[in-house]
């Protein structure tokens, strides 16, 4: 009716002399009505991209933990009362570091009276040796008994003994006291003082503060029965050969940070089918901290086929990945797939997308639903590499 309605006013403007132009106009207006009429819209410009088939090498990835190389709990070996802390927490401290200061004045008089104890054991000594080589004179001529001689002989050598354990009285009081001072054992990051002056540290006992290392550190993680015999048979056609491993934190893209496996268990859990390897990595700033979660990716030895896509062609809906493929008929067709890990900036698929396939990477925020009509512009897939 409306179509009708419309060609009887162009007829009535062409018999009265109206412009051309008005009539083109018009002719206009009819077409994208009719257009609206049929459901059709203007298709929308997208660029695509033909899915890239390369050979990639495989990998197996896993969840693990950042520990330190070296740990240490840092206890006092003398009894005391702290009278310094002598660091500051949080920091890192190189080797024989100090750290606490116990009260050093028992230890210092304990010295001091191990010292005078072996003065005069040294003293008794000189004396007795005096005794026993004065009887070996007389002992010939019958001046001194034969009993006399020995009885001066063992007292001498009574008092050498003595002095030998005054000597080691003497060491171990000037160890007790060199232990008044509290080092660090290790190169590394110390921890928050457990005790502040004035407090008693117990030795053996009390808790002062602790220390880990930080360059290197390990990355504990945990394979599956089938990926470790994968490794087992690596290993074993490159003896000597090192499993290489990529490590990632919980806020990384990439797998940027290199290590080496230089540690395997000796059993396979029964309990979860797994075994703890270890992997040694640099950390020279100080990017890892024990007890971070990392993902790890390990080489699992094999190349393969694989999709790859431009990642921004990859849009979620709910817990679900789809693209949208370029069809025939030039309408955006969506395909769910399954994708996998990120290389250089390419998404691996899984699942969902064959060679051939021509995917849109731009002009997707245009595109409302399935089935929507396009106008291809097609570039090319970025190249990637292993």
């Amino acid at each position: 009716m409306k179509t009708r309605t419309v060609l009887i006013a162009v007829a009535i403007l062409t018999a009265i002399g109206a412009p051309l132009g008005l009539l083109a106009a018009t002719g206009e207006l009819t077409g994208n009505r009719e257009a609206a009429a049929m459901g059709l819209t203007p298709p929308v410009q997208v660029d695509v991209a033909p899915v890239l088939l390369k050979r990639v090498q495989r990998w197996d990835e896993f969840n693990g933990r950042i520990s330190a190389v070296g740990s240490v709990e840092i206890r006092p070996r003398v009894s005391g009362y702290v009278t310094q802390v002598a660091y500051k927490e949080g920091d890192e401290v190189r080797r024989d570091d100090l750290l606490f200061i116990i009260d050093p004045r028992p230890y210092e008089a304990a010295l001091n009276s191990a010292t005078a104890q072996l003065q005069r054991a040294r003293a008794t000594a000189l004396l007795a040796k005096s005794r026993d080589e004065r009887a070996r004179r007389l002992l010939p001529s019958s001046a001194v008994s034969q009993d006399e001689a020995d009885a001066r002989n063992a007292s001498f050598a009574q008092s050498e003994a003595d002095v030998l354990n005054a000597e080691a009285a003497v060491d171990l009081a000037q160890l007790n006291l060199e232990f008044t001072q509290v080092r660090a054992p290790i190169d590394g990051r110390a921890g928050r003082a457990m005790l502040t002056v004035g407090n008693l540290a117990v030795a053996d006992q009390t808790l002062l503060t602790s220390m880990v290392s930080q360059d290197p550190v390990y990355v504990d993680f945990d394979p599956d029965e089938q990926s470790y015999l994968r490794y087992s048979a690596e290993a074993r056609r490159s003896p000597g050969k090192a499993l290489a491993v990529r490590v990632a934190l919980a806020g990384d893209e990439e797998f940027a940070h290199v290590g080496m496996v230089d540690f395997q268990d000796n059993q396979v859990d029964p309990a979860t089918g797994s075994i703890r390897m270890r992997a040694k990595l640099r950390n020279p700033n100080r990017v890892f901290t024990p007890g971070l979660y990392a993902r790890v990716k390990v080489s699992s030895g094999n190349e393969a086929e694989a999709v790859l896509i431009d990642d921004k062609a990859v849009l979620t809906d709910q817990d679900r990945k789809y693209v949208y493929v370029l069809a025939p008929d030039n309408t955006a067709q969506r395909r769910d797939v399954q994708p996998g890990r990120k290389s250089d900036g390419l998404r691996l698929i899984e699942s969902g997308l064959m060679p051939g396939d021509k995917v849109i990477i731009g002009g997707l925020q245009r595109i409302y639903s399935s089935g929507a009509r396009v106008k291809p512009s097609e570039v090319a897939m970025p190249a990637t590499e292993n």
